[in-house]
């Protein structure tokens, strides 16, 4: 049997807000989806690409991934290399792609943090997986303390300068060297589009560390990723550890994280969230939105019902000055303020 050709929605643009990422040119979806983990080898293709296709459908056209992407590396850039064989390559002026390299990718000393070498040979990979001759966005996925800055950052100057990617990002970075990225790359006329970085309503450390304040300053974009701190923002574990769940399984949450003072404020913010007429997912995404600075939120997804659950969103990404300061009460006591970067 053979398959219609996709075709996306007429009105995938009129419903989606899309946010000017610091003072580029560019506007950016301000939800996006992620292809972290629900993406690779281990998901059957025709769910990939029916959430793929949805999101795009409701004007999702920005599409974040990394070398290492699967769960099994590489395989989230293949998978997205046949979206764009058999659905997207008509579309590929309305998509903006992009993917990183600062992580472990293959064995040996060249297939990690951020040299020079593998930075070059990582992208050159991921291009020949996703089937395209550039990314949208390149980043540094984190700092390499052992690197000198400057040949990273020089290695994006050439990446653009290339043509194998039009803008660069930066991923995970303190905010000292943030800075001095920042000012490397203006400097070489190849400004940094985003930063990107885990934060959501408990984990704070981009906030507390400055790290969003400078971004204004310096005219670079936010874009937040785990934003329900991997699901733990959600109605998952209101009532305790699913069997099914990520934390029964132990795969990026510990269940020890669910204490009496979590689950506290977990019930807490679901409360509130019920008041506002959203999930508590729902809610979390807002909170993060009704920040200007905020560019765009990067969701990940098991199911086209959960990217439908999560624009809703945008129905509702204003809040009262009480419930703010009631989400900080709630919170207070288990937020994150500082991680090891």
């Amino acid at each position: 049997m053979i398959e219609p050709v996709y075709s996306p929605s007429p009105d995938r643009y009129e419903a989606m807000e899309y946010r000017r990422s610091g003072r580029s040119g560019i506007r950016i979806p301000a939800l996006a989806l992620g292809l972290w983990h629900n993406f690779g080898s281990h998901k059957p293709f025709q769910d990939v690409k029916a959430m793929a296709h949805y999101a795009f459908d409701k004007g999702v056209c920005h599409f974040d991934l990394a070398n290492n992407y699967g769960p099994e590396y590489g395989t989230a850039e293949e998978n997205f290399g046949r979206l764009m064989e058999i659905s997207f390559r008509p579309y590929r002026d309305e998509l903006l792609i992009s993917t990183k390299a600062g992580w472990d990718m293959w064995p040996g000393p060249y297939g990690n943090w951020g040299s020079r070498k593998y930075l070059m040979a990582s992208l050159d990979q991921s291009l020949r997986r996703m089937r395209l001759d550039y990314v949208d966005v390149f980043y540094s996925h984190r700092f390499d303390p052992e690197t000198p800055l400057e040949e990273t950052m020089q290695a994006l100057v050439d990446i653009v300068r290339q043509g194998k990617a039009l803008y660069v990002g930066l991923s995970r970075y303190p905010a000292e060297k943030a800075r001095e990225a920042y000012r490397y790359l203006a400097e070489h006329d190849v400004p940094c589009l985003l930063y990107q970085d885990r934060y959501n309503i408990i984990d704070r450390a981009p906030e507390c560390s400055g790290l969003i304040d400078l971004g204004e300053e310096m005219g670079t974009g936010f874009i937040s990723f785990s934003p329900l701190q991997q699901g733990l923002l959600t109605n998952r574990y209101l009532n305790g550890v699913p069997a099914d769940s990520r934390m029964a399984k132990g795969v990026t949450l510990r269940e020890e994280l669910l204490t009496p003072t979590m689950m506290k404020a977990l019930r807490g913010l679901n409360e509130l969230a019920l008041k506002r007429g959203q999930s508590l997912a729902q809610m979390a995404l807002a909170w993060l939105l009704k920040d200007n600075r905020v560019t765009s939120v990067i969701i990940g997804a098991s199911s086209v019902p959960q990217i439908e659950d999560n624009l809703k969103a945008l129905e509702n990404t204003k809040f009262s000055p009480e419930e703010l300061a009631l989400i900080e009460e709630l919170s207070a006591p288990v937020q994150l303020k500082k991680l090891p970067r």
